[in-house]
């Protein structure tokens, strides 16, 4: 069961990968959605986040965001040092190279780990929570960690990328397509931040949940359950790929750009022209992914995440 200070940091992570603004509305039951709980853990959570600044309650009208994206803090707990926060990174990437190479069976215990990677209790239960949160590692009952299927071959990556090739481009002709505004600004100001700079100095798993917040938003706003759905589960198995993608990020000026294209599409409602160009960025994409199996394949070394530059103090 997740706490409610794990979710807090979920909710802090879409607002970081979202670049939500302050004054953006947290919907209790659209994060429900999102983060598949119930609207009494995310009460919970948004109103911790109250007592601690980061969120605000307007009376009858609900929670909203008091602070911008870039000044989220990065960990909720007030004494948790930045060397155990570089230590679960660390840990965190290992794991995930780990994975991709099958150097960890499919069950491990809470000890094992620690042993295998040098961390201490504290710092496992953060990188654990984080994996658990994100949907590829489960406790098992009564005793250790069971991690789910994910993608760990480039053909199965080119495969995922073939369905969304499929479905994508349809989502974006439902009837009754909507794109809510706030939503569209909220995905423009993303690109726009990876186009001034933010393509070189991102994360990698800030660039893979900015990349799935955008097409999810696209998709979601189709209001088809099933297309929603079947994009949801192939994000979740993509990711740890998705991370290797990224040591070469040489293609990513010419992605914002696509979507900044396809974003201008459906703000004039022009739904026909941003379908194609929809299926024009994803045939971008597999041919990309399709020149990097090299990187992609078992044995590459897993992307050691960019530091952004901390705002002077």
């Amino acid at each position: 069961m997740k706490t409610a200070t794990h979710i807090c940091a979920q909710i802090l992570q879409l607002a970081r990968s979202g670049h939500w603004a302050s004054g953006t509305h947290l919907a209790a039951q659209g994060l429900a959605d999102r983060l598949r709980v119930s609207r009494q853990p995310i009460n919970e959570a948004l109103q911790q986040l109250q007592a601690q600044g980061v969120v605000r309650r307007e009376r009858n009208r609900g929670f909203f965001l008091a602070v911008s994206h870039d000044q989220l803090p990065q960990d909720l707990s007030a004494d948790a040092g930045a060397g155990d926060q570089d230590a679960a990174e660390a840990a965190y990437f290992r794991i995930a190279d780990d994975r991709l190479r099958g150097d960890l069976p499919e069950s491990a215990t809470e000890a094992a780990l620690r042993a295998r990677y040098g961390l201490s209790k504290a710092e496992l239960a953060t990188v654990l929570n984080r994996i658990s949160q994100e949907g590829w590692i489960e406790r098992k009952p009564g005793y250790g960690w069971t991690f789910a299927t994910m993608l760990t071959t480039p053909d199965s990556l080119l495969q995922s990328c073939r369905l969304r090739l499929a479905l994508e481009p349809a989502a974006l002709l439902e009837p009754g397509y909507r794109l809510d505004r706030a939503v569209l600004e909220r995905c423009r100001a993303a690109e726009i931040h990876l186009l001034e700079g933010g393509i070189a100095t991102a994360p990698a798993d800030r660039m893979h949940d900015r990349g799935v917040n955008f097409h999810e938003s696209l998709v979601e706003a189709s209001g088809n359950a099933f297309f929603i759905d079947a994009i949801r589960r192939v994000n979740r198995v993509r990711r740890l790929l998705s991370y290797r993608s990224m040591q070469d990020r040489a293609r990513y000026r010419e992605h914002c750009e696509q979507h900044l294209h396809i974003l201008e599409l459906l703000e004039k409602q022009r739904n026909e022209e941003a379908s194609r160009a929809m299926h024009a960025h994803l045939s971008s994409t597999l041919r990309n992914l399709g020149s990097i199996s090299h990187i992609l394949g078992a044995g590459a070394q897993a992307p050691v995440p960019a530091t952004p530059p901390r705002a002077p103090t």
